[in-house]
């Protein structure tokens, strides 16, 4: 399965365009985060342009996707898809892999594994309020009420 458009936009849309590299907003540091939330390898001072923002975003969704289908056991709508893409992008495998929002998602519950969503709106132990909404439209991109 391949992110739809919309789960493109979605992530493109709370990650925002940067040229310039800048620290995490949780941490105040490491990840450094360039392009659309493009963090390998990236250092202070760093540039890009759109185009090279455009194929790190490619790259790093591919990535996502990855994680995704080797972790998820049962079968998925294109919105569950999408969603479960953009968390994994925006929290990584590893978080994704412990989280109850996996256990859930493969247990066949989706009304609960939407509401795990939520849960994830820290960084650095302050709740952000990007990652508010972000995560509240993952969860209705989930439920199929964000296409």
């Amino acid at each position: 399965m391949k992110t739809s458009q919309a789960g493109l936009y979605l992530i493109a849309h709370f990650e925002g365009f940067s040229s310039v590299a800048y620290p995490d907003p949780g941490s105040g540091g490491d990840p450094w985060t360039i392009g659309y939330g493009h963090t390998k390898g990236v250092k202070p001072g760093d540039t890009c342009t759109k185009e090279q923002a455009l194929a790190w975003l490619a790259e790093d969704v591919e990535d996502a996707e990855r994680t995704v289908a080797r972790l998820v056991a049962v079968d998925l709508t294109q919105n569950q898809f999408d969603a479960l893409v953009s968390f994994v992008f925006n929290c990584g495998a590893g978080n994704f892999e412990r989280s109850t929002l996996l256990k859930m998602v493969n247990a066949g519950s989706p009304d609960e594994a939407a509401q795990q969503f939520g849960r994830w709106t820290k960084a650095a132990g302050r709740e952000l309020a990007g990652l508010v909404r972000r995560r509240h439209d993952e969860a209705a991109m989930f439920a199929g009420e964000l296409a």
